[in-house]
């Protein structure tokens, strides 16, 4: 398979554009909630045990969860006030509710957000110390501590900033970036630090000209070992590999890491918490979230980790469509939490991994068979051919799925998306890579 004009393999232009367009002139909206639900589950699988009770008064940045699996992240408090409610719940573990008793008022601007700021005195140890206790995560991805990744015996020579923000309907980065550019670019300096690498890549795809201009306008006034990279707009360009691919031309081996290769990558949005940890203490205790789609007034928020999906919706202007599908995350690698939503009805609350929240048009589609077009390979970043996959999972043949490498499925669903009978390849895809994993893992077959 030939790379793509973008420099990686298949790929995909799922939208034309106007979906983003629909958040990223709006103004952003800053969210104090009543309430607060805060997971000690914030990425699945990895929990934290809570340290406060029922009736116990908290600060805003006090630590009321301590992590208790490799994965899991410390959990802090986004605001100041009571904790009214412990939740037990199925998959999100405890939840800790907590009522806002003091408003939060805006933050001072501080100078690592106006200004670059000398970092001599501070050592890799000092921010890898800061990053695991304000609890930061990779907060493009599946969330794993981004201490972890920068602890690495690897030699690193390139940090990859992932600004690509490639997901139809997601603007939070953009954002951010428009908000916060010397917060990122400081926070990137001390990425560079702590990993001991020689530069850094902002990596931002050509669709967002505005911060491109800015942060070259500011890269040209400092030497720094920081180099701006525009790509195309191609989806899934903000892939971990794919961006090695289309940045350094370089391939991240099968079963292996991006440090292997000397690459840490990291998201834009890790890089402005980092800054926020080292140079005000404050850890990861809010984001910005999209919320698009069938709402009334589509927009960007700024709010508190554990503000509720229905506070939000509220703020923008309720659901307009009536059957609908409420998705976390962006429409290709999120997850469907309900349809036929409203505001009132919304379950769930931001963790620190949401980056946005959708209202799509319910689609009920009929699956029909495979006529072996090989559209779906054609579009597979990982070069892969996922309607043999899919018919091997159906099957029960793993041992084919492990020889057909599905293990290097990246989950995105490009194949779903151009299948023209409709398969639900990705949904296979991405449980044969499981089962094969876990499956193999147990007989040694593979790490």
């Amino acid at each position: 398979m030939k790379k793509n004009s973008s420099g990686f393999l298949g790929g995909i232009h799922p939208t034309d554009g106007s979906d983003k367009a629909l958040t990223v002139q709006a103004p952003v909206t800053e969210v104090n909630p009543e309430l607060v639900e805060i997971s000690m589950e914030q990425t699945p699988g990895n929990v934290c045990r809570l340290l406060v009770k029922e009736g116990d008064f908290v600060h805003r940045g006090q630590l009321i969860g301590i992590p208790q699996t490799f994965a899991a992240a410390a959990v802090h408090a986004s605001v100041t006030g009571h904790v009214t409610k412990i939740k037990k719940t199925g998959s999100l573990g405890e939840v800790c509710v907590i009522r806002a008793e003091e408003a939060d008022t805006a933050p001072e601007v501080r100078s690592y957000q106006t200004e670059w700021m000398e970092n001599d005195g501070i050592t890799r140890e000092d921010i890898l110390r800061s990053m695991e206790k304000g609890g930061i995560i990779g907060m493009g991805g599946a969330g794993f501590p981004a201490f972890r990744k920068y602890q690495t015996e690897k030699n690193i020579q390139t940090i990859l900033v992932n600004a690509a923000e490639c997901e139809p309907y997601l603007t939070c980065d953009h954002i951010l970036m428009r908000e916060q550019p010397m917060g990122i670019l400081n926070g990137i300096q001390l990425l560079i630090k702590a990993a001991g690498a020689a530069e850094a890549v902002l990596c931002i795809e050509d669709n967002k000209p505005d911060v491109i201009e800015n942060f070259r306008t500011i890269l040209k006034k400092k030497e720094v070992p920081i180099r701006l990279q525009e790509l195309p707009t191609m989806y899934p360009q903000g892939g971990e590999r794919q961006l090695i691919q289309s940045v350094l031309d370089m391939e991240v081996p099968s079963g292996g890491l991006p440090a292997d290769v000397g690459v840490i990558v990291s998201n834009v949005a890790t890089a402005n918490a980092v800054a926020d940890m080292v140079f005000a203490g404050l850890p990861l205790i809010r984001r910005y979230v999209t919320v698009s789609g069938c709402v009334e007034r589509p927009g960007n928020f700024l709010v508190p980790v554990g503000t509720r999906f229905q506070e939000l919706l509220r703020k923008a202007g309720d659901v307009s469509a009536g059957q609908n599908q409420m998705i976390v995350g962006g429409p290709m690698t999120g997850y469907c939490i309900g349809t036929n939503v409203r505001a009132e009805r919304a379950e769930g609350a931001v963790s620190k991994a949401t980056s946005g929240i959708l209202i799509l048009p319910e689609q009920v589609t009929t699956e029909t068979p495979c006529i072996r077009c090989g559209a779906c390979g054609r579009v597979c970043p990982a070069g892969l051919n996922p309607f043999k996959i899919d018919f091997a999972y159906r099957n029960g043949k793993l041992d084919v799925c492990r020889k057909l490498y599905a293990t290097e499925c990246i989950g995105c669903g490009a194949c779903s998306y151009v299948c023209p009978a409709r398969i639900e390849l990705a949904f296979r895809n991405i449980a044969a890579r499981n089962a094969v994993k876990q499956t193999f893992r147990k007989k040694g077959v593979i790490q």
